[in-house]
């Protein structure tokens, strides 16, 4: 028997079994028929395909609150106000938490599962829709073809990134994704073979540790107060180890896809047990948020370029932002303070240690 309580990797699993994996399956065969016969095509032939999985798993209703959230976010991206954009993003978000809401959208579907991919992907579009709105307002008259609403629907719709992630800013998206290239089906086959066997051993290892280990059963059930400080360490790494194995998988399958396509996929998370920072944590386990925080809030706010209070401050919106988007929960606002402490004091101490006189002492 394996270890039921990973909420995450259970239901993702049970979904691309049943539906998603298959439908990831039709987006490849629909991306290489049009790089080999209408390349110019590909961004709407691929957004039609998006809408139309989109459709199939989430009902009309499902479809049409995605188009609604776009088209508003567009709308309010037309008086090009970046604060307007991020507060239009953020009643967006927070309509996501209103119990009458939730309630009205639970009704449109027979099982909860079906309820929370709903939730997930509106989630994840939400910062599909700010990336392109932000984008929208910092580009000049100049630019604004490649910033029509057709593009945003090209980026929303992009299927693999749909549900889950990863996150790729729009400027990326559209530049790679206009980009003219040669293409060899050859090249490509040798790409999705080796990318296959890569995620098929991660998936093993990832049932393997789910199987033999128990490690959410063993933190759930078991008083932690009677453990060990060595024992809570263990677990506590073997939990962060199966999440990186876990995402792994769930980024790989569509960084393979990405890359199918032409595209440039964000690096996938480094090996936990190599960190030793929580900065370096930060930017090379979820590269595509990271980025997403750096270029939309850190650096807009001033980021390290600012006063120190300035830093302090960027760098806590920017943690703020984090917990709110993953559900706004008590445990999720404590779990941002530490991380922000965390960065903070290990930016205090390097700043402290490249002193020369400190320098000179060490």
């Amino acid at each position: 028997a394996q270890d039921p309580l990973d909420f995450e990797w259970s239901y993702w699993i049970e979904w691309g079994r049943e539906r998603i994996l298959w439908l990831l399956a039709g987006h490849l065969l629909v991306s290489q028929m049009c790089r080999l016969f209408v390349q110019k095509y590909k961004p709407w032939c691929l957004m039609v395909y998006g809408m139309a999985a989109c459709w199939f798993l989430l009902g009309i209703k499902g479809f049409a609150v995605i188009l609604l959230y776009a088209a508003i976010s567009f709308a309010v991206a037309q008086f090009q106000i970046s604060l307007l954009t991020w507060l239009c993003s953020l009643v967006l978000l927070s309509t996501l938490r209103i119990p009458a809401v939730e309630e009205a959208k639970r009704k449109w579907y027979d099982t909860e599962n079906e309820y929370y991919l709903l939730l997930f992907t509106v989630s994840v579009r939400c910062l599909f829709y700010t990336s392109f709105s932000l984008e929208y307002c910092w580009h000049g008259p100049a630019q604004k073809s490649s910033h029509s609403f057709l593009w945003m629907l090209a980026y929303v719709f992009y299927y693999p990134m749909f549900h889950n992630g990863p996150l790729i800013n729009f400027d990326e998206f559209s530049k790679q994704m206009r980009k003219q290239e040669a293409f060899s089906l050859k090249t490509n086959l040798g790409i999705l073979i080796v990318g296959v066997i890569r995620i098929f051993f991660w998936w093993c290892l990832a049932e393997l540790m789910i199987h033999l280990m128990y490690i959410h059963a063993i933190c759930s059930s078991s008083p932690l107060e009677a453990v060990s400080y060595w024992a809570l360490g263990g677990l506590a790494l073997a939990q962060v180890l199966f999440f990186y194995v876990k995402y792994l998988v769930l980024y790989g399958v569509p960084a393979l896809l990405l890359q199918m396509d032409g595209l440039k996929p964000p690096a996938l998370p480094r090996c936990v047990s190599l960190m030793h920072s929580f900065t370096k944590m930060w930017r090379s386990f979820d590269v595509g948020l990271h980025r997403f925080l750096v270029r939309y809030i850190y650096i807009p706010m001033g980021g390290s370029q600012s006063s120190l209070p300035g830093m302090l401050f960027s760098t806590a919106l920017t943690f703020a932002f984090v917990s709110y988007w993953h559900g706004g929960q008590s445990y999720l606002w404590y779990w941002g303070a530490l991380n922000w402490l965390g960065v903070i004091v290990e930016n205090g101490v390097k700043r402290i240690l490249s002193v020369s006189l400190i320098q000179d002492l060490i």
